[in-house]
């Protein structure tokens, strides 16, 4: 639960606002019954298996839209910007945010031990939604089982094909819900959107 309902249901409602959606399939555990308005599919282990099961069940079109239940903070503008952002020259535009923390990165042998300070400048936290070609993504979620069970997200079995990926510069505020700090976090901006009465 978040704000007072489903965390779901704040997602789905984000999708539900843009006429470009036509179709939301819900990957889900076994025996959940999907949100009223969308298909659900039988989740895997790894997330990207998740998404290959909902991907099978997408009506046929293109492009096709991937999002993590765990931002419930997902606004249709997000949305919208992020199926702009799939140019004619890209295989994937997904939502980021820019690093504002200085970045450094641990030793290979000693990881409490700086290596280097990056250059955050270049640095992006990436989120969903991920936009991609209904092809390139099938051919990505083709892989081998231990090439897209190791991945993150999507986008970077794309990178990892050398597809190209847009970058859609999204708030900060489409966090994911990963823990108790998060989720408080995510109902206290749930709350300061709606309209006072």
């Amino acid at each position: 639960m978040c704000g007072g309902r489903p965390m779901l249901e704040w997602s789905i409602d984000a999708l539900k606002a843009v006429p470009a959606i036509g179709h939301v399939v819900v990957a889900l555990p076994a025996g959940v019954e999907a949100p009223a308005g969308t298909s659900g599919v039988v989740g895997g282990q790894e997330r990207s298996h998740s998404v290959r099961a909902a991907l099978h069940h997408t009506l046929a079109g293109d492009p096709v839209l991937v999002h993590d239940a765990a931002r419930p903070l997902v606004t249709p503008e997000i949305i919208r910007a992020c199926l702009a952002g799939l140019d004619a020259g890209a295989d994937a535009a997904i939502a980021a945010a820019r690093v504002t923390d200085t970045i450094k990165r641990g030793l290979d042998a000693d990881p409490f031990t700086v290596a280097q300070t990056l250059d955050r400048s270049k640095l992006w936290a990436i989120q969903t939604p991920q936009v991609f070609r209904r092809e390139v993504l099938e051919r990505a979620l083709a892989q081998p089982a231990h090439l897209i069970a190791a991945a993150t997200d999507d986008a970077s079995l794309v990178e990892g094909m050398g597809g190209v990926v847009r970058l859609v510069e999204a708030p900060r505020e489409n966090l994911k819900v990963t823990t108790p700090e998060d989720l408080h976090l995510a109902e206290l901006l749930l709350h300061s959107r709606r309209p006072p009465d």
